[in-house]
């Protein structure tokens, strides 16, 4: 089954919420454990466990795991592992972006079948132009994969880039929903190429033009809960899009742990909170 069919039937089950795995150093404090490769290993796999039958994916970010070298790298690989087992969806925030064969590469160490690292969706970069993904797109594709392309993000820094115009007038983060939707066309229930869009951008989606109806694809969407966005950010961001938004939490969530079903108990009211924001 392909990625966007198992996820739009995974948001139908329990919601429309992806935890984030994001292991830093206040947070493993918190948790009692330490800032280690097992300490890693124990917060994640709590997490995914925490998540069966709770979310409808968990999205372990890299850069925690990846400053810890190659045992914090094998911790990782543990993590995704159990995720596996439990046929729980991951997304690995890696934001990878480059061209051509390293492009290649990226792809070939997240999207293949057996990687060591081998995840549902994997994060991408477009700013070195949206062809240059191909690769990874194409690899996706090929696997029956999915890709989130960061296309309207709300720290300040971003609208630099992603809100600037092309000679032909449309926004930077206008080409990205376009090409991205290109990709999607006819797929049922959604495609796989969705886009990383902050549920905190404002007016940014109206002032731009943006419209997000036709995208056919999963939007990714941090800031809500603990980040401030509520029913009417939500409602002006999303428009008619609101029922292929997959609502990104993190520290919302994993303040409730170290204890499994402490943790399932803020999952399930975080997804319940997704599901009213979106529909209300």
């Amino acid at each position: 089954m392909r990625f966007g069919h198992r996820l739009a039937e995974a948001m139908d089950r329990v919601g429309p919420l992806c935890v984030g795995i994001d292991p830093h150093v206040e947070l493993l404090r918190m948790w009692g454990l330490e800032d280690t490769p097992e300490g890693l290993a124990a917060f994640g796999e709590t997490v995914v466990m925490a998540s069966v039958d709770t979310a409808a994916a968990v999205k372990p970010n890299i850069a925690f795991f990846e400053r810890h070298g190659a045992r914090g790298i094998a911790a990782l690989e543990y993590v995704l592992g159990q995720a596996r087992e439990h046929d729980l969806i991951t997304i690995m925030d890696a934001k990878r972006g480059d061209i051509g064969s390293t492009m290649a590469g990226y792809a070939d160490a997240f999207l293949r079948p057996g990687a060591p690292l081998e995840c549902d969706a994997l994060t991408l970069s477009p700013y070195l132009g949206f062809g240059s993904l191909e690769p990874a797109l194409s690899l996706a594709a090929e696997n029956g994969k999915g890709v989130f392309v960061l296309a309207l993000t709300s720290n300040p820094e971003g609208a630099s880039v992603q809100h600037a115009r092309t000679a032909d007038g449309e926004s930077v983060a206008g080409v990205m929903v376009r090409e991205a939707a290109q990709r999607n066309v006819g797929a049922q229930p959604m495609g796989d190429v969705g886009l990383v869009v902050g549920a905190t951008v404002g007016s940014a989606m109206s002032d731009l033009g943006i419209d997000l109806g036709g995208l056919n694809g999963p939007i990714l969407a941090p800031g809500m809960g603990a980040q401030g966005a509520g029913p009417a950010e939500v409602t002006a961001t999303f428009g008619n899009a609101s029922s292929l938004v997959l609502v990104n939490q993190s520290r919302g969530v994993l303040s409730a742990g170290p204890f499994a079903e402490k943790l399932r108990g803020a999952i399930q009211a975080a997804a319940g909170a997704a599901q009213y924001a979106l529909r209300a």
